[in-house]
């Protein structure tokens, strides 16, 4: 038994997380649709068992498979493929051939001699070219060079598309026979010589086969492609007792049954549709997790994150189900958007896209023509995430609000003209729901807020906040310690530019680096950066007790920030900036006063934790480096690198980054980053080689 106590409580929580995910799973079941099935049995040229089947309503036939395969093969085959004619072509080979045909006249002709064969040369030249380009100069993949010349085709010019036939153009080869064959006829009347090169030169292909524009036209053609013919209406007769279910016969009951299903289950079928339903949840979670573990472990590894993701894909269906069973017309009412956005205050775009696709794919399983509806918050969510990438101010929310609102519109209206080709099925009741369910969006805010609280997670919006230097407690920090205030905003600037070098949250470490050292407000007298005169407060103290005042900097500024209510994720700065170092100076001054060599080193240690990410573990360097570099009496180059080797080389070797995420590749990156700003700051000039 004590084993099994163990174990759980070593997997307290991959059993938690397991808890969550099958819980959300249950939950998000509960809202699916369940209702009965379809109660006849039936097959082709086997007779009607049952009583006289009558409609019970309106519904339309659908076409066989191999009837719509049929027309989707006639439609392919009676297609009249599209080319592009690209004037412009035309133009500049004739206009080169001109400036060509002059150089090499000159060539031949320096004298200026016979101007009479070098206008009947050139005006021959441009006409046989204007004649090709006018008729057209087309390119033919290895499938339409085997086309007969009578084949129809359509070339669009200036947007305008007219039918031809494939013949009445050249290919390259007999343009160039076009040409050799009109100089021979006038041979007598030019100089065939220079003339034949020249055009040979100036013929270029300007028709060329659409690609995008026959997939376009080929596909609207294709789905033009109805998938019904005729209907059954309510009260016909679709088959006697004792019929045989001929052919037509069989493909109106099945109409009739898809139609039926749309609408009903049966009570028998109703476990397996509940685990049909759980199937397909559960692999959308499954989906989703496997992003989480293998593009974001940090999320996949802290359950908060996760519950919080879960708990607003939740919310968000039970809100959408809710509104479909009262009335669907109200259905683009739903904030859908509301996610992205929440997600994407907390995490990043990347991982805001795909929570949103996940959940509007669940949502899709809940309503009535659900493409449509997945396209048009599909495309929503994309235009909000983008709305938000650089997220500095809460009135981008306004922002988002009106292109969420101006993506529903412009994509329901392209919907419509393109389901039913007309105006008419437009309604400004619909741009009405769109501008409620856009405007119902600003409840991300009170949302976020309400998560942050729950989750004591961090989001750019209060990161902004807390980073503001007007907040009061760094206002009392400038005041009081101007010279801790100076170091943290330098601390602050160099943490920001290495943390956005390696990769991680670049406005939580400037934020968390603003606050490291809110403690030495205590005693700020006792911190070299703040003494203002030669007097000392260390000199008339031990070296125990120095120490004692400046590693308590830490414990104080924990207690400073928990009054002030700073949240956790900016308290983790304070705690962890030095890490288990040593206050080094003063213990060696101990070691050398002690005249028995004994000292308690524990004394002079400060008490941790180490940092635990690479936030924390490059505001500890930046901390360290940027203090150390005040005792430069003259810095230049080489003193400032091995001033900042040496002192995060000795972090590394005494294991303060061994519970943060940080490689060593990263650690030498925020080294030159390090190194470069601090040449800036002490205005140093790079040393270069000498020439010679």
């Amino acid at each position: 038994m004590k084993k099994i106590f163990q174990w759980l409580q070593k997997q307290y929580t991959n059993i938690y997380k397991v808890i969550i995910v099958l819980l959300s799973i249950f939950l998000l079941v509960q809202l699916f649709p369940r209702q009965p099935g379809f109660e006849y049995e039936y097959q082709q040229a086997r007779p009607w068992m049952y009583e006289d089947l009558i409609a019970p309503f309106d519904f339309a036939v659908l076409k066989s498979d191999e009837e719509i395969q049929q027309e989707r093969q006639e439609v392919i085959d009676d297609f009249f493929p599209f080319f592009s004619r690209r004037t412009l072509v035309g133009e500049s080979m004739t206009e080169k051939f001109r400036s060509t045909f002059e150089q090499a006249w000159e060539e031949k002709y320096p004298e200026d001699s016979q101007p009479g064969l070098m206008r009947r040369t050139r005006d021959l030249g441009l006409s046989i070219l204007n004649h090709l380009y006018s008729a057209g100069i087309v390119f033919l993949d290895q499938e339409y060079r085997s086309k007969p010349a009578g084949t129809v085709i359509r070339v669009v010019e200036d947007n305008v598309a007219r039918s031809t036939v494939l013949g009445s153009m050249y290919t390259i080869q007999e343009a160039y026979i076009y040409i050799i064959s009109v100089i021979e006829d006038n041979a007598d009347r030019v100089d065939d010589e220079l003339l034949q090169p020249l055009l040979e030169n100036a013929l270029s292909h300007n028709v060329f086969y659409d690609e995008e524009l026959n997939s376009r036209a080929l596909a609207v053609e294709i789905d033009d492609i109805s998938p019904t013919r005729g209907m059954v209406q309510a009260g016909e007769k679709i088959i006697s007792k004792g019929e045989i279910v001929s052919q037509e016969t069989y493909r109106i009951l099945e109409s009739f049954k898809a139609e039926y299903q749309s609408q009903t289950v049966d009570a028998a079928q109703q476990t397996i549709l509940y685990a049909g339903q759980f199937v397909l949840v559960s692999i959308s979670m499954i989906v989703l997790l496997l992003f989480l573990y293998f593009f974001r472990k940090d999320v996949f590894s802290d359950n908060r994150k996760i519950l919080l993701i879960l708990l607003s894909v939740l919310l968000l269906t039970f809100l959408t189900s809710l509104v479909i069973k009262l009335n669907t017309d109200y259905l683009y009412l739903v904030p859908v958007c509301i996610v992205p956005i929440i997600i994407r205050a907390f995490f990043d775009n990347r991982l805001a896209l795909y929570i949103h696709i996940i959940t509007i794919i669940l949502i899709g399983f809940l309503i009535p023509r659900s493409f449509e509806f997945v396209f048009i918050q599909f495309v929503a969510g994309i235009f909000a995430i983008l709305s938000m990438a650089s997220l500095r101010r809460r009135s981008q929310l306004f922002i988002t609000v009106s292109l969420i609102f101006a993506t529903y519109s412009a994509v329901y209206f392209g919907l419509s003209l393109a389901h039913t080709g007309s105006f008419d099925n437009l309604y400004w009741s619909d741009f009405g729901y769109f501008a409620g369910g856009a405007f119902l969006t600003l409840f991300a805010y009170p949302l976020i807020f309400m998560f942050e609280r729950l989750f004591g997670m961090p989001t750019d919006f209060s990161l902004l906040e807390l980073a503001d230097t007007n907040n009061k407690l760094l206002r009392n920090l400038g005041l009081q310690a101007p010279g801790t205030f100076q170091h943290s905003m330098q601390v602050a600037n160099m943490s920001e530019e290495a943390i956005l070098a390696i990769g991680g949250n670049t406005l939580l470490t400037r934020t968390g680096a603003l606050y490291h050292d809110i403690g030495k407000m205590n005693n700020p007298q006792f911190f070299t950066e703040n003494q203002t005169s030669e007097i000392n407060p260390h000199d008339e103290i031990s070296f125990k007790e120095s120490a004692r005042i400046i590693i308590s900097h830490v414990i104080d500024g924990i207690e400073m920030a928990r009054r002030n209510n700073l949240p956790e994720y900016i308290i983790d700065f304070i705690r962890t900036h030095h890490g288990t170092t040593t206050a080094r100076y003063f213990y060696t001054m101990q070691v050398k006063e002690s005249e028995d060599g004994e000292v308690n080193k524990a004394d002079f240690v400060y008490p941790g934790p180490r940092p635990f990410s690479k936030e924390t573990a490059v505001v500890m360097m930046a901390d360290s480096v940027e203090a150390a570099s005040r005792s430069l009496a003259r810095p230049d180059e080489k003193m400032i690198n091995q001033l900042v080797d040496n002192i995060i080389d000795t972090q590394v070797e005494e294991k303060q980054f061994d519970n943060a995420d940080i490689t060593f590749r990263d650690i030498t990156t925020v080294k030159g980053i390090f190194k470069k700003m601090l040449l800036n700051i002490y205005h140093v000039r790079v040393a270069y080689p000498s020439i010679g």
